[in-house]
């Protein structure tokens, strides 16, 4: 039987931590190990760790969640890895489905588990992320360029995890650190495929560092399509610039038009010849003759049409 540890990078995390550890300790097959990350917290998130019996990594400044997982990654001796964000939650059947990728013969370096999305809070079903286990198989680098993928749904072999790279530490994509680490994975010829069974809780958290930064969330998926455009065949111009589209878009919503202008220049430069919106005939009219200026139009209009939209 291969060998599974849990890893949680993990910064003032006492207050739900407990809640990940305990359904850590009721797997039905045991994690080989459970390793925190704490990256320099000013909680008792190091003592709360130790308690439900977590080997703790001490950080000595906090450099954020893609260095704590990767200095993880260094130091767990398992032959597979589990990232899991300490604010989610393992249901007791994912270890027995990991082994069941595991353990086989011929296993994909890269599998996703589908889960649950629920309210922290109330607990109410909200939705279920479902892969497509087709695409990822078929060609993971177009999938990944085109679909967020987060780590807590992941199992990665760590001695192609660690060949690849890791995640990347480039400041500029901290905020999208896991669709870089697909991408990087997926253009490192890691092969992938998911699991249909759930096991896994994703919970809405008010008040997340991607609610919170939304701007920095937004520069950083266009640092790193702008990377991917550099990196990836040029076969994959079309998703990178329909993720371009689609970035001019959020950018728009927070107002910054430098950024929302290259990306639609982007999008053009890789061979998007037109973005269009559903049931919008102004935007799509205007759209033909100044992208630019068919997003600016459409941002005053909900902005005064629909103003709680950018509330």
């Amino acid at each position: 039987m291969k060998s599974l540890a849990l890893c949680i990078p993990a910064y003032n995390a006492a207050w739900c931590l407990p809640r990940l550890l305990t359904s850590a300790q009721n797997q039905y097959i045991k994690f080989d190990e459970i390793l925190v990350y704490n990256d320099c917290s000013s909680d008792n998130t190091h003592e709360i760790a130790l308690k439900y019996g977590a080997v703790v990594i001490d950080g000595d400044v906090n450099r954020g969640c893609s260095f704590g997982k990767n200095k993880l990654a260094e130091m767990v001796k398992s032959e597979w890895i589990h990232f899991h964000d300490a604010d989610d939650e393992l249901l007791p059947n994912f270890t027995s489905l990991a082994h069941k990728w595991m353990d086989r013969e011929e296993c994909p370096e890269v599998v996703l588990f589908n889960y649950e999305y629920r309210d922290h809070i109330t607990n109410e079903f909200i939705s279920l992320r479902k892969f497509d286990k087709h695409k990822l198989e078929t060609d993971p680098i177009k999938y990944a360029i085109a679909e967020q993928i987060n780590p807590f749904c992941g199992l990665y072999n760590k001695t192609a995890f660690l060949n690849a790279g890791g995640y990347d530490l480039d400041p500029k994509v901290l905020y999208n650190e896991d669709c870089a680490l697909h991408i990087s994975l997926a253009l490192h010829h890691l092969r992938f495929s998911c699991e249909d069974e759930i096991s896994i809780i994703n919970y809405r958290i008010n008040n997340s560092m991607s609610q919170t930064n939304k701007e920095k969330c937004f520069l950083a998926q266009f640092y790193l399509m702008e990377k991917t455009a550099l990196n990836a065949p040029s076969i994959y111009n079309h998703e990178i610039a329909v993720r371009f589209g689609e970035i001019a878009t959020s950018l728009a919503s927070i107002n910054n038009w430098e950024k929302t202008k290259a990306s639609l220049l982007f999008a053009k430069k890789l061979g998007l010849n037109s973005i269009s919106a559903n049931n919008n005939i102004l935007f799509n009219v205007v759209s033909k003759f100044s992208p630019l200026a068919a997003f600016w139009i459409r941002e005053k209009m909900i902005r005064l049409l629909k103003p709680a939209l950018r509330r």
